[in-house]
């Protein structure tokens, strides 16, 4: 019999659940309740936790989010979304908003009371996200303010107060560019294929054409003909017998030139020996070398082009920036690790245990000598004769490590997120030393904004067409693999100086690391990406095609992941990179990243493969 819950949150709980599951018309979802981000995947949707006080605030939020995904479960189709979906990235999150958008709008015509509760869910965000203290349109992202509009044009309701504020620093912009797009908007949403062609003009409106890649609707005609031709020319015999005959012509003269060429050969053999024989005294002058050709950009992908190398630079933290700014920024990243300390210091606890306890004692048995083995000493007592047994003590074997933090250094991680990254990156470096477990800590940028010295060469030389990757890479060396932490802890201080973050090319970067890694001597080699999105330089995306860097990254991650030398895991702050990586985890909190690091670099070392892969949030795959 099944003890009743003593948690009065339970009901509520329970009759949500099944709310969920009509409102979706999907009676098998899974749906939990947890303190981690809330999202859904095919099987399962994840809400806010609601705790014993089932305040008001909780309640609301776990009700306006069970609403939004079951809106998007009902009334998306993710065939249609990903046949229409664009390749930029800003392209593809205006994308994704103005979709979500879609269906909470047609969900509330259908069902009015979600809306409310959706209401509720969008004025959390707003608040948590701190949306109403915005004061420029360089905070209030585009891409967010897209989807706030599109769902007020769609239900009429007006936006709670801070998608308010963001909303309106767009709608003058949003009227001019696509207002006569925007006038179909009542008829193409009920239609998802509708709607999709709809979301990618107004994209184009708003001036980002060119990240929307080739148009679905003008592909798939001419192969359909080709097959069909093909399966024609297959079933008509006469066409088989014109195979069959050209088939053999082809053997026969494969045959002929091949015997005549036996032939030629040693007859020009013959003449050769005479002519070396009559002209002995003639110096045999060896043809010059030709220069080698030149080697690849990229291993992962030979056709990768990067117009020139010159002005890309590899520095360490400390050429930088003088030892006394260094000194003054560790300071202010310290006053920004002062409110988290308690949690930071509980996760890196929790990790050192976890790495700790990998390194457990076992014993040896049936040894002649060592410390007695009271549990076979029935068998003495039974057999006068049978010798003593005696056990050793032994450590198990637990390999040699070596952690890499890449840390994306772009200017969209500017203020809370990269002072959280560069906190992390400080305690777990600590705490896996204090483990014996060696930490690098690398960051990537560029030189500078819209191409650098580069683009001024690249428009020197006549502005060559497809030049490849066109802007100046800055990697940065924050900690060494052998460096002390204690001698280079001012390094991570950097981060907060004005001005070095601007764009991130982030497959370069991942192959820099991977092959830093590889040169290293460990047997265990562990990469840890954190990003916040997309590759994204305007310099080389406006000469190149939209997707040139992402498809790049793509070609990096999966050589990486096939030749599993280096075991490579991703965290996406606020931006979804389960994409791109195979093991990944997104947080739509920046202060979840301290957390998510650590579940993520503990699950490597559990020995468990079903525990590892309920933590990396992959599907636990155990082989017997």
């Amino acid at each position: 019999m099944q003890k009743n819950s003593d948690n009065p949150a339970d009901p509520f709980k329970k009759a949500l659940t099944e709310a969920t599951r009509t409102l979706s018309n999907d009676p098998d979802v899974a749906v939990s309740f947890t303190v981690d981000p809330p999202g859904m995947t095919k099987e399962s949707m994840r809400l806010p936790q609601i705790t014993r006080r089932m305040t008001r605030d909780e309640v609301l939020l776990a009700r306006g989010t069970a609403d939004s995904f079951a809106m998007k479960r009902r009334y998306h189709d993710d065939g249609v979304h990903a046949r229409y979906m664009p390749q930029g990235q800003m392209a593809r999150d205006l994308y994704e908003a103005m979709e979500t958008a879609r269906c909470e709008a047609v969900g509330a015509q259908h069902m009015p009371g979600t809306a409310s509760n959706i209401d509720a869910r969008i004025a959390h965000e707003a608040e948590r996200k701190g949306y109403a203290q915005i004061r420029s349109q360089a905070e209030a992202p585009l891409s967010v303010a897209a989807g706030y509009l599109i769902r007020e044009m769609a239900s009429g309701r007006p936006l709670p107060k801070g998608a308010e504020t963001v909303a309106e620093m767009w709608r003058p912009f949003f009227e001019q560019q696509a207002s006569g797009t925007l006038e179909t908007l009542d008829e193409a949403l009920s239609d998802q294929t509708s709607f999709a062609k709809l979301a990618r003009k107004v994209i184009e409106d708003l001036g980002y054409g060119d990240q929307l890649g080739d148009d679905p609707d003008d592909m798939g005609d001419e192969p359909e003909g080709d097959e069909d031709e093909q399966e024609e020319a297959a079933d008509d015999p006469e066409s088989q017998g014109d195979d069959d005959s050209q088939q053999d012509e082809t053997e026969q003269s494969e045959d002929g030139p091949q015997e005549e060429t036996a032939e030629t050969e040693t007859v020009m053999d013959d003449q050769s020996e005479d002519e070396m024989s009559e002209e002995t005294e003639m110096p045999q002058a060896e043809a010059p070398p030709e220069p080698p050709a030149p080697q690849p950009v990229s291993d992962a992908d030979p056709t990768y082009a990067v117009f020139t190398t010159k002005f890309d630079e590899e520095i360490a933290a400390e050429d930088l920036a003088e030892p006394a700014e260094l000194e003054r920024l560790r300071a202010y990243l310290d006053q920004q690790l002062e409110p988290l300390k308690g949690a930071v210091s509980r996760l890196a606890n929790k990790l050192q245990r976890r790495l700790q306890a990998q390194q457990n004692r076992s014993w040896e048995f049936d040894k002649e000598e060592g410390i007695l083995d009271a549990g076979r000493l029935a068998r003495v007592v039974a057999n006068p004769t049978t010798p003593l047994s005696f056990k050793w003590e032994k450590d198990t074997e637990f390999r040699d490590t070596c952690v890499t933090l890449l840390l994306d250094n772009s200017g969209s991680m500017r203020g809370r997120p990269i002072s959280i990254a560069a906190i992390c990156a400080d305690v777990l470096a600590r705490t896996l030393e204090r483990c014996q477990v060696k930490v690098e800590i690398l960051g990537f940028t560029t030189r500078a904004w819209k191409g650098g010295q580069s683009r001024e060469q690249w428009l020197a030389e006549g502005r060559k067409q497809s030049p490849g990757r066109l802007n100046d890479l800055r990697h940065i060396v924050y900690k060494g693999a052998d460096a002390p932490w204690r001698r280079v802890r001012d390094n991570l201080g950097l981060m907060m100086k004005e001005g070095l973050l601007k764009e991130n090319i982030d497959g370069e970067a991942l192959e820099w690391a991977y092959r830093r890694m590889l040169a290293r001597r460990e047997q265990r080699k562990i990469l840890m990406v954190i990003s916040d999105g997309a590759p994204v330089d305007d310099s080389t995306l406006s000469v190149n095609a939209a997707n040139f860097l992402e498809k790049h990254l793509r070609d990096v991650i999966a050589m990486v992941e096939k030749r599993k030398a280096v075991e490579l895991l991703a965290i996406g702050i606020g931006h979804d990179v389960t994409r791109y990586y195979e093991r990944a985890v997104t947080i739509t909190d920046v202060e979840q990243l301290a957390g998510a690091m650590t579940e993520q670099l503990a699950a490597l070392f559990d020995s468990d493969p079903r525990a590892r892969a309920r933590v990396m949030g992959m599907s636990a795959m155990a082989r017997r």
